[in-house]
């Protein structure tokens, strides 16, 4: 599968970790997932700027030392409830290809040089590659459409030329 190149070797050891209640810290985050195994690393992400800023995004990332460890803590964890609110626990992995998969095939987010940066890059790469994609077809739509124009005597007719906007 060619989406598979643009993961991370670690990605499977690595959950996204979503739903999370406003009030729910890192230190909470880290003694609910600690007891399935070693965490080596932990991404609670926040706002930084607008008028959210400071307070928390509403997910994480956890990375755990390997793939066992992260496919039992996403077991035990994916549902259950925190705060009030189920936690939605997936592998990393299974996230970026969700969001390559949804308008994006995998060769466009390649050509626009996704690093497979689990942190939110491949998702803002995948968007990017999404929007140029979509100018194009504008871009190559327009000037194949006819469009009135004005002449002297207030008459429209009609014209195929593609007038150059990029000057």
């Amino acid at each position: 599968m060619e989406s598979n190149r643009l993961l991370d070797e670690n990605c499977e050891s690595r959950l996204y970790i979503g739903n999370l209640d406003q009030r729910l810290t890192e230190s909470n985050l880290i003694k609910l997932f600690s007891p399935f195994g070693k965490i080596i690393s932990e991404d609670f992400l926040y706002h930084t700027r607008g008028p959210k800023r400071g307070e928390p995004r509403g997910y994480a990332f956890i990375q755990y030392s390997c793939e066992k460890e992260a496919q039992l803590a996403k077991s035990k964890m994916h549902g259950k409830l925190v705060g009030g609110r189920p936690l939605v626990v997936r592998l990393a992995s299974e996230k970026c290809l969700i969001e390559a998969t949804n308008g994006v095939n995998a060769g466009d987010a390649k050509r626009t040089g996704v690093s497979g940066n689990l942190s939110g890059q491949l998702n803002k790469s995948v968007k990017i590659a999404a929007i140029k994609n979509k100018l194009k077809a504008l871009e190559k739509e327009g000037c194949s459409m006819k469009k009135p124009r004005i002449t002297t005597e207030g008459s429209e007719s009609s014209s195929t030329d593609c007038v150059d906007t990029h000057r």
